[in-house]
This record gives structure tokens, C-alpha cells and sequence, in this order.
């Protein structure tokens, strides 16, 4: 797809510039806007489980994230540009249910996508009251009309039935926009507003995260709503805008806030990308709204989150997206994918309009050009691994393991799915690990290839006609191991979880995660226990994909030659490579390669080949050409009676592009892990080891 001008062009650092690369995103939807500014349906046919009402709702407030925050960086009486009068005419337009009125947007129902779109009307009445509503007193009949119409359209929430997650947050700050802007008495509505901030306290677990609604069998999630989609961002939306109506409420806020941006920035690598894990990455660079909200609500944050560490991370997180120009429609608006356009790995309720939820993450923009943030300078953030060496760090609240080598971030996880019918909810949750170089893959159907079976270990006991792949996980446990090196000894934590592929299976698996240590930086290992009563079972343990094309001509890269071409650059180097114990894929995305490190088994018969999977195209969220590096593993009972037992380890190896040349990824992939199993065992002499 071309650039977008204004967007993929810009450099990202004034208020000007990014104010511009806001205008550049909206000029392309007033094409598609109605009549009286209400409604946005872009050309684009396919559907969502909700209304096309509310589809084209969606279209009409998202932008509003950035249009509130530009409106309120400047003077109230400063004239309106032009290009923003839609949607200040839509907006009252959309809440006047006059009969003649076809623009209106429905009345609000139970359980309605309706209430999402709502807390941005909100966010914008509460940013630019005068632009949305008139002045205040004002005896306009215009403006007492449309005051009256946007009250009425905010108070139908208070009384609907809400699923009992993010989304209640949308009738807090619906409630809060009617007291601060609208003029409704806070005692007409503190009962709701304290009955809802109760439910959503109760999915709070500590260290300044939330789980997406209660953490039971039901679900587990903390994702991307823990923080820059929804709950920490509500929050300091929150504390913006009620400091002076719920003090206590806003320093409780505020502190979480803190706790939880010391973990979040992991998620971030230096050069502004984040790991992709969850739902809804259509919002693309809604990732980085946590920073966007922080700045906004002018919230101090622990060292060494500075804020000149704090705009580099939000700045270069967008930046990064303006290096995605397969984002973008041919007409300049956002498609539904990540970076290129991608339904296998959307919701049912992405309309073609979801996407610019991303516009939340100019709400920094609220902050005049003369505010000191648009003036420091962006910082690094000093103990960011970079090439100084190997960063993992523990997040007991999400059960992820975060690491950073410098050739590759990305992190492990255990533990979190999602309980009710999400698509490729295995693939957004379940897999082991997910990086901000080579994303993850979903599903688009049942055999091992239409599987994309990256970062996983799907399993089948019908000789691979169906495959089942970790979902829900019965139990996880954070333990550790020890890392051994010349006579010292380092615990290193590791994720244990224990699963089945299905409740009908008769197996049970036990996984464990363990990150990369100082003496193989760039490999982490997989150490998985499998027992049950089956005659047999076939497991494809998969590494990251990669993409799987030639950098100069985009053809099927050929058997992989150390020696083949100049052994210099980063790139010099492009193949595949098989063995009886191991898979390799090295090419301009980097290398990705996965080795057997043992092998056994208690009355079967084991296999065990690498082979190089080719997945179905446009199942990876990063490459829409991609290859996996796999195991294939076969166990057989030897015994017409008996239960199946086998173990086996895995290292994962995975160096991003353009890190380092092509010796140095040859040295590293033939510097394989060592793993002991049993204290007792003879290690005399092996140097470096992991005891497990």
C-alpha cells in the first residue's frame, strides 16, 4: 500500500508534527462521512456481530480521542479549523432523536456496542466542552437543544445491563462528562459511578495491574485492556478530569499508574515496537496509549521513567508505525490487521471503523505547544538491554517472563486465556511466546499448516488428521532453575503450567518456560512431560516464524550454506536447514531455528525430525510470507496396554534482522544449550549447563 503523506513521512517530534500527522489520518474519513457529520461508514463491506449503526458510530467517535485532545491545546475562543466541523456538528446531530433525524445513533440497549462509543463522547465533552456543547450559560437555542439531546444520550447508560469488565468504565466517565461538562449535580450520579469503580477495584490484583474482568475459570486475561486500551488509560482519563471531585480515588490511580509503568515499558523495545499478545492488535498503536494518558494527566513516574524516557517511548512507538505503510488503504484510511491487512486475525466485533481506537494515543495532544513535555528531550531508557547484554525480568501478575538480549525481544507466558468464543483465542493467549519482531501466527483451519503452529506444541492422537494446540491451562506455577557457570550458580525463573489438548484427550501435559540465560543469550528452552493412556501421539513444537522469502527477488530461499556467499553483513546469509534433530530459517528477517536437546521415554518408540513448515500464507501477523521452524516428534506405546510417558526438551533460537552478520549467527546457532536434568548426573567437565 503507498504511504500515507503527513503520517508515514513525519518526523514525530513537535507538536506541530504530530497535530499534522493527526489532520493526515482524518482527511481521509470526511469522504466518508454523512450529510450532518454523524455517522463514517468507510467502503468496506464486511460485518460485525453488533448494528451497522453502531459500526458507523464507531467511525464517527473514535477520532475523537485526538480531536478532544487538539481542541483543548487551545484557547476556548480560538476558531474552530474547519476540517473538525463535522464532528462537531455530528456529535450533536448523532444524540437528537427526532423522528426526522436519520443520522440518529439508537438508543442505547443492554449489553450494547453502543456504551464503548459513548466514553469517547464523553472523553471529548470532557476535553472541549465548549466546542461540542456552546458556551456555558449559553441561551442559544442551538446550544440548548444540543446540550439537552447529549445529555439525555449519556444518561441511557446509567441503568443498562454491562458486561462486567472494561466496559464499565465507559459509564464512569459517561457519568463523570455529565457532572463536569453537562452540568448534571455529582450527587444525581456518585451511587452509580461508586457502584461501578467497586467491580472494576475488584479485578485488581497488585502491582498497578488489573485483569479484564475477574481472574477465574471463566477467563484470565491481562493484556493490552490492562493497560493502553482501556483500564489503565480510563483511569488516568480519571485522573485528569476528576482531581478535584474524587481526590482519594484519583491518588489511589495515580499509584497504580507508577506500579504498573515500571513492568510496561518491557514491553517496548528500543526501537519503539511492542510485542504483540491479546486481542484486538488491530488498534495497532493504541499500545502505546498507556504513555500517551500518563503524559496527559501529568502523572510523575518512577526512575528511571523520567519524562524525557517517557515521550521517547511513546514517540518512538509511533514512529514505528510510520514505518508500516501496509496499514493503510489505498484512500489513505486504516484497515483491519496489523501490518498488513489481515481478517484471520480480527474479532467479530472489528467493523472497518475499529481500528482508529488508536486515535487515543494522541490524547497528549491536550497539552499545549508551550508545555514543557513538546520541549525536553527523548531518552533511552538507560538499563534497556541494548548491546550491554541480556535483561529478563519476572512479571508475576500477567505470569509473562520479559526478555530483551538485544537481538531479540520478546516474552514467554503462561497461564492466560480467554474464556468465551474469541477467534484464534489459543493463538492471541495460549502460545509460549510472542515477540515484537516476528509477532505470532493464527489459525485459518484444522490441518498442521492451516494450524501455523509457531511458538506452540500442537499435539494429535489420530496420527495429525486433527491437531490440538495449549488453550487453557489447568494450573501454572512460577518456579525457577539453577543456571550453572564456572562453579557459581544463578536461579533462573521459569513458567511451569499443565494442560490437555482437549477435555476428551486422555493426556495431560506439563510445559516449562525457561528464558534465555547469560551463556545463551539468544536460545530459550522448553522442557515438556507428556503421559497418558493413548496407543500414540504426534507433536510439531514450533519456533517463531520468519519471513520465508529470498530479500532480492522473493522467491522460496533454497538449503541453507554457511560458506554459500560472502560470510559478512547482516543479510549475507539467506536458507533453510533440516536435520534429524533440528530446524533452521535464516533471512532478512533474521534467523529462527529450534534444536531437539533430549528425548525420552518410558515403553515407546520415539522419532523425532526437523522440518522446515510452510504455513498458510497470511497467518502471521508481521509477514504475510512466512516459514516455521519445527520438531516433529512421534511417540508410539511398543505395548498394546500401557501408559504413554515422554519427555522432551527443546532450545529456541531467534536472532531479528539487520543485528548481527552472518558469522556471529552461525557461531551462536552452533552453541547449543546445555541441559541436565538431575543434580546426581556427571556434569564434571561440560562448563556452562542448566539444571532442571
Amino acid at each position: 500500500m503507498p504511504p500515507l503523506s503527513g503520517f508515514s513521512d513525519n518526523p514525530l517530534i513537535t507538536h506541530s508534527d504530530l497535530t499534522e500527522a493527526v489532520y493526515s489520518l482524518l482527511t481521509p474519513l470526511k469522504k466518508y462521512q454523512s450529510p450532518n457529520g454523524a455517522r463514517i461508514h468507510l467502503p468496506i463491506s464486511t460485518a460485525t456481530h453488533f448494528d451497522e449503526t453502531a459500526a458507523q458510530l464507531e467511525g464517527f467517535a473514535r477520532p475523537l480521542w485526538a480531536i478532544g485532545a487538539l481542541l483543548a491545546s487551545k484557547p476556548p475562543d480560538e476558531e474552530i479549523d474547519p476540517r473538525l466541523e463535522g464532528w462537531i456538528k455530528g456529535l450533536a446531530v448523532g444524540c437528537d432523536p427526532s423522528p426526522d433525524n436519520e443520522e440518529y445513533w439508537g438508543d442505547v440497549q443492554d449489553m450494547d456496542q453502543r456504551m464503548v462509543e459513548v466514553e469517547i463522547l464523553a472523553y471529548a465533552l470532557l476535553a472541549a466542552p465548549t466546542a461540542f456543547l456552546g458556551g456555558e450559560g449559553s441561551q442559544d437555542p442551538s446550544d440548548i437543544k444540543r446540550r439537552g439531546d447529549i445529555t439525555r444520550y449519556l444518561q441511557s447508560v446509567n441503568g443498562k445491563v454491562f458486561p462486567q469488565t472494561n466496559w464499565l468504565w465507559f459509564r464512569v466517565m459517561a457519568n463523570l462528562a455529565l457532572v463536569k461538562s453537562c452540568g448534571v449535580p455529582y450527587e444525581e450520579l456518585k451511587e452509580s459511578m461508586d457502584a461501578d469503580l467497586k467491580v472494576l477495584d475488584s479485578f485488581y490484583v497488585g502491582g498497578g495491574w488489573a485483569s479484564d474482568g475477574h481472574w477465574d475459570e471463566k477467563g484470565r486475561q491481562m493484556d493490552y485492556y490492562s493497560g493502553s486500551f482501556a483500564i489503565q488509560f480510563s483511569q488516568l482519563c480519571y485522573v485528569r478530569y476528576a482531581r478535584d471531585l474524587d481526590p482519594q480515588r484519583v491518588v489511589v490511580f495515580e499509584q497504580r499508574a507508577r506500579e504498573f509503568s515500571v513492568e510496561f515499558w518491557r514491553y517496548f523495545d528500543t526501537d519503539g515496537a511492542s510485542i504483540p499478545f491479546g486481542r484486538s492488535l488491530t488498534y495497532r498503536f493504541a499500545m502505546g496509549g498507556f504513555w500517551a494518558a500518563v503524559t496527559m494527566a501529568e502523572v510523575d513516574l518512577p526512575s528511571p521513567l523520567t519524562h524525557g524516557v517517557v515521550k521517547g517511548l511513546l514517540l518512538r512507538h509511533l514512529r514505528h508505525w510510520t514505518s508500516k505503510p501496509d496499514i493503510f488503504y489505498a484512500d489513505g484510511t486504516l484497515n483491519i490487521g496489523f501490518c498488513y491487512p489481515n481478517m484471520y486475525m480480527s474479532e467479530d466485533y472489528n467493523s472497518p471503523q475499529s481500528p482508529y481506537w488508536c486515535m487515543k494515543t494522541f490524547c497528549m495532544m491536550a497539552l499545549p505547544p508551550s508545555h514543557d513535555f513538546w520541549k525536553i528531550e527523548e531518552e533511552q531508557l538507560l538499563n534497556s538491554s541494548g548491546k550491554d547484554g541480556l535483561e529478563v525480568a519476572l512479571l508475576e501478575r500477567p505470569r509473562h517472563i520479559l526478555v530483551d538480549s538485544g537481538n531479540h525481544h520478546f516474552l514467554l507466558s503462561s497461564g492466560q486465556y480467554c474464556g468465551w468464543p474469541l477467534k484464534a483465542t489459543e493463538a492471541k493467549y495460549a502460545k509460549f511466546a510472542y515477540s515484537s519482531t516476528f509477532g505470532f501466527s493464527v489459525p485459518t483451519g484444522l490441518l498442521i499448516q492451516q494450524m501455523a503452529p509457531d511458538s506452540t506444541l500442537a499435539l494429535s492422537e489420530d496420527d495429525g488428521e486433527t491437531w490440538k494446540v495449549r488453550w487453557k491451562s489447568e494450573e501454572t506455577t512460577i518456579s525457577s532453575v539453577d543456571f550453572l557457570s564456572k562453579g557459581l550458580s544463578e536461579k533462573i525463573p521459569v513458567l511451569v503450567s499443565r494442560w490437555k489438548p482437549s477435555r476428551a484427550s486422555s493426556l495431560d501435559v506439563e510445559t516449562t518456560l525457561i528464558p534465555p540465560t547469560k551463556g545463551w543469550p539468544d536460545w530459550h528452552v522448553r522442557v515438556h512431560r507428556i503421559s497418558g493412556f493413548s496407543r500414540g501421539v504426534v507433536a510439531v513444537e514450533g519456533g517463531f516464524a520468519i519471513y520465508g522469502r529470498k530479500k532480492r527477488d522473493g522467491l522460496a530461499l533454497l538449503p541453507l550454506g554457511w560458506e554459500g556467499e560472502a560470510n559478512s553483513g547482516p543479510i549475507s546469509v539467506e536458507g533453510v536447514s533440516e536435520s534429524s534433530a533440528s530446524a533452521l530459517i535464516v533471512s532478512s528477517a533474521g534467523a529462527s531455528g529450534v534444536r531437539n536437546l533430549a528425548l525420552s521415554s518410558s515403553g515407546s518408540e520415539v522419532k523425532v525430525n526437523g522440518e522446515v513448515l510452510k504455513p498458510d500464507a497470511n497467518t502471521n501477523l508481521m509477514g504475510s510470507r512466512t516459514l516455521i521452524p519445527t520438531l516433529r516428534v512421534e511417540v508410539n506405546l511398543e505395548k498394546e496396554q500401557g501408559k504413554l510417558s515422554a519427555t522432551f526438551i527443546t532450545a529456541v533460537f531467534a536472532v531479528g534482522g539487520g543485528k548481527l552478520e552472518a558469522k556471529e549467527v552461525q557461531r551462536k546457532w552452533e552453541n547449543v544449550p546445555r541441559v541436565r536434568r538431575a543434580r546426581g548426573s556427571d556434569c564434571h567437565g561440560i562448563g556452562d549447563y542448566i539444571l532442571i
